[in-house]
Parts: structure tokens; sequence; C-alpha cells
């Protein structure tokens, strides 16, 4: 019987033990919503801005920032080119970072693997960054948050992008896309459990003096204080 019982008690600590792990990680993330990072106060007068957004598909953010604007063209590091068919009339540049297996191999949902989950979770693989260039009907009102930069709030957002580049430059991964309008490159860092796709995407949000939560483990971190996109 304390064998039994011994036994027992392990298999219920194997269920729990998880259920609670998960449960303290999310409860975490939210509970620091409320008390987030400080963004830069508002700018005096009406000088320049600059609009980028955030999407999200529910799990992962992307930043969206404008092909060309505050001497910033991105052209010269991610030419459309390098995409299968880019679209005639893009306007945004998209960037997304992850684990290099998991971006690679799942390009949908069913492709997800219990192996490639977890070695996502642990940081078992290297990273890259998921380049998108947009048109500006590719943005939508209920996947998409507005930001409004100075000129000095998007150089710094810019130059979080740029730090993700193996010595500063934009090296693709031959033949690897999802679609006609996107393209893959060689990124620095690891993705593990506590740095994750929107973790990348918070951080430089901070970077930038963009209100956000001090953690961003989950897409609605990112996106909880941000103003959603109302398209004019």
């Amino acid at each position: 019987m304390p064998v039994l019982r011994r036994v027992l008690r392990g298999m219920v600590w194997a269920v729990v033990a998880p259920i609670a792990a998960a449960a303290l990680y999310v409860g975490t993330a939210a509970a620091l919503m409320l008390w987030p990072a400080r963004g830069d106060p508002p700018a005096p007068g009406s000088g320049e801005r600059i609009t980028a957004f955030v999407i999200s598909n529910g799990v992962h953010t992307d930043l969206v920032l404008p092909l060309q604007a505050g001497g910033i063209d991105w052209r010269a590091d991610f030419p459309p080119s390098q995409a299968r068919a880019a679209p005639a009339d893009a306007a945004w540049i998209g960037f997304g970072w992850g684990d290099r297996e998991f971006y690679l191999n799942t390009p949908t949902w069913a492709d997800l693997t219990l192996r490639r989950a977890l070695g996502a979770l642990v940081g078992a693989n290297p990273s890259l960054l998921h380049v998108s260039w947009l048109a500006p009907a590719q943005l939508r009102p209920g996947s998409t948050w507005q930001l409004s930069l100075t000129p000095a709030q998007y150089a710094r957002l810019a130059a979080h992008v740029r730090a993700s580049l193996p010595q500063d430059r934009a090296v693709p991964i031959p033949g690897a896309h999802y679609g006609a309008d996107d393209a893959f490159y060689e990124a620095t860092g690891r993705y593990h459990l506590f740095e994750t796709c929107n973790t990348w995407t918070g951080r430089g949000l901070r970077a930038a003096g963009v209100t956000v939560s001090r953690w961003t483990p989950l897409d609605f971190n990112v996106t909880w204080s941000l103003a959603p996109y109302a398209p004019p």
C-alpha cells in the first residue's frame, strides 16, 4: 500500500505540476499588464509623427514599419525582390522574430509537433527573422494596433530590428517562404519559454518609448495598451 500511495502521489504531481506551472506563467504575464513600463511623455506641439503598427494572429506578434520613412529605407536591406512576389503597392514591412525550426517547419498549426514545440520552449534552436512586404489593404482592424511615433522613437524601434541581424547584415534563407510576400533571414538570439516572439516585439516597443507590459511573453501583453487600428 505505501508503494501504491507513492505511485499515485507521483501520478497526481505529474498532472498537477505542469498545470500549476502554466497557470503561474500566464498569471504572472497577466498581472504585469497592470504594471506597464511607461512610455515617453507626449511630444509637445504637432511635430512630425511616423505611423507604425503591431499585428497579431492571436498568438504571435509582428512589428510593421513603413517601407520608407524617417530617413530609413528598408528596401536597402530587405529588397522586395527577395519575396516570391511582393505586392506592387507594398508600403509596409513586417518583422517577426522566432525559433528557426518552428518557423521553417510549422507554416500552419497542423504542422506543429510536440518535438518542435518542446525544442522551441527550451531554446534548442537558433532564431530567424520573418519578413513580410505588405500592401495597405493587408492591415486589418481586429488584428492590427497603431503606433504614432516621433522620429526619435522610430529610430530606436528600427535599431531594435537591426540589432537582431547578425553583424548588421540581412542574410536571407534560400527558398524559405510561407507565401508570395515573405522571406526569412538569419537572426541573433535564441527563442525559449521566457524569450518569445512577443517578448522580442515588446522589447522593441519599450526601447522606442511605447507604453507596454514589462514582460510580454504572450500576444495580449503586447497589444493591451496599444490603440486599435481604425482605417482612414
